[in-house]
């Protein structure tokens, strides 16, 4: 394990909070984003992980090895009870789950930590601990040391609305099809949805092991002192006010929470990118600005070698030039002569890409995503319209705020939520997204409301923006709930 330091300033003690991300890349980057919030308000932040994701969090962060004691932010490591759990060694990721029929596997050796956890609470007690949302027992630790808990969701306002409306209300129950649309009770905005786009476990009316988690995370909530949400009150201004009406409990709007990080290398986020940094960027230099497709759906989703070969012959009938990040090794499913024809024109980046490099560059004009949160609010800040091609988790709720209440996206056309592999779309439908994006008529109409929201976001971090009071609002409850002295200025 590694060590703990006491944070001392001006000779009397400085906030020291805990975080402990879930172990996938939704969580762990987000996260290191948050403690690189807190460490430029001098609280000193310790994140605790498994050393397999150590790499992930040292990326996000910027920080080469453990060594450096004089930092504001420390990594700890757990042992992640993989082989316990009945996983295979190695096996400390959601990306490295060899088949879905393991996921509960790898819950339980979540659950497997808390032990772990409790021992680094009561060897160096945090004033505060602030735990994924997956962690529901964090609750019960933090509370056998009278620590606060903060709960982290990995994702916005607007689906956790989304999410507590279909379980309060059930307006998905007695209908004549899967397919019939029905508008979601009491939400601002009017949305409609089917039963297809609904995660399965939204409609199990209370059942199975993951109604079960999502009660448990429930309690855990209510028993915390509150819910940092990645997300800015600009965006989802509707949600907010609503959410916390619903909830009736205290949050705090701190994100985009990449945009705390921005003195890091952005190519370096994250795990290390599969491409080199400076090849990528003076690939989109030589492009005009707004003329590239970046093509990117995450880090779970895995489709079938026949959908590929759809998005790559949309790629290519689209005309647009591309950067397209493919998660896996082999190529032997590419159409014949694909590289040839679209060289010049087309970079595929086989791995993992520096995300957000891409985004920021002015070349970019639209982004086929998968709905993720983080990428979601990632194209957000760097003001880039989406292609929404949801898959699975909340990602359909996503893609109604991207299109119906943002307008700042056209939908790929995807009807049915699965668990990793995602529904069948076909090249047409590709290439009719990606010409409406990229040069039909709501196209500048739709730049021009991206890029005010890209404004709104960094306004939303700055010195007296809206995060940035949310940030500091928190800080200074923390300081008085530990009985500290009156929250420096350099908290502030």
């Amino acid at each position: 394990m590694l060590s703990v330091s006491e944070g001392k300033m001006d000779g009397k003690e400085k906030l020291k909070v805990m975080l402990i991300p879930f172990p996938g890349q939704g969580h762990l980057i987000p996260m290191g984003d948050m403690a690189r919030a807190f460490s430029g308000r001098g609280v000193r932040a310790t994140i605790v992980t498994t050393p397999l994701n150590v790499p992930t969090i040292r990326g996000t962060i910027g920080k080469s090895s453990d060594s450096d004691s004089d930092s504001e932010i420390e990594i700890v490591s757990l042992k992640f009870p993989c082989v316990e759990a009945g996983l295979p060694e190695g096996c400390e990721n959601t990306e490295s789950i060899p088949s879905p029929d393991l996921i509960p596997n790898f819950f339980n050796a979540t659950t497997m930590l808390q032990p772990q956890l409790e021992h680094l609470l009561l060897r160096h007690p945090p004033h505060c601990l602030i735990a994924s949302a997956f962690y529901p027992w964090a609750s019960r630790s933090a509370a056998k040391f009278n620590i606060p808990r903060l709960v982290f969701y990995g994702t916005g306002v607007f689906p956790m609305c989304v999410s507590e409306c279909l379980r309060l209300y059930q307006p998905h129950n007695n209908l004549a099809s899967d397919s019939d649309p029905f508008v979601i009770p009491h939400l601002p905005g009017n949305i409609k949805m089917t039963r297809t786009m609904l995660p399965d476990y939204a409609k199990t009316d209370g059942e199975g092991k993951y109604a079960e988690l999502l009660q448990a995370i429930r309690e855990s909530e209510a028993a915390s002192l509150g819910v940092i949400v990645n997300s800015f009150y600009e965006l989802e201004q509707a949600y907010v006010d609503y959410y916390e009406k619903l909830q009736g409990r205290r949050a705090w709007y701190i994100g985009p929470l990449s945009l705390w990080n921005q003195q890091q290398d952005k190519g370096k986020r994250g795990k290390e990118a599969s491409v080199d940094e400076g090849d990528i960027l003076k690939w989109l230099d030589s492009k005009k600005a707004n003329t590239v497709v970046y093509v990117c759906f995450g880090s779970i989703a895995n489709f079938s070698e026949s959908q590929l070969r759809e998005i790559a012959r949309g790629l290519e009938d689209s005309g647009q030039d591309f950067v397209w990040v493919v998660r896996r090794s082999d190529k032997k499913w590419l159409p014949e002569g694909f590289e040839r024809r679209t060289e010049g024109r087309g970079v595929i980046i086989w791995g993992w890409a520096p995300q957000v490099l891409i985004l920021d560059h002015q070349a970019v004009g639209a982004f086929v995503t998968h709905c993720g949160w983080n990428s979601t609010l990632e194209a957000v800040s760097a003001g880039v319209p989406m292609v929404t091609w949801p898959v699975a988790a909340e990602q359909f709720y996503n893609e109604k705020l991207v299109t119906e209440v943002l307008e700042i996206g056209v939908p790929v056309g995807v009807k049915k939520w699965a668990r990793f592999v995602g529904d069948s779309v076909g090249s047409e439908a590709l290439e009719k997204a990606l010409n409406r994006i990229m040069a039909g008529e709501e196209a500048e109409a739709m730049r021009n409301r991206a890029q005010k929201l890209a404004q709104m976001a960094r306004t939303a971090v700055e010195s007296n923006g809206s995060s940035s009071r949310y940030l500091t609002d928190l800080i200074q409850q923390l300081h008085s709930i530990a009985g500290l002295q009156n929250c420096p200025k350099s908290c502030q």
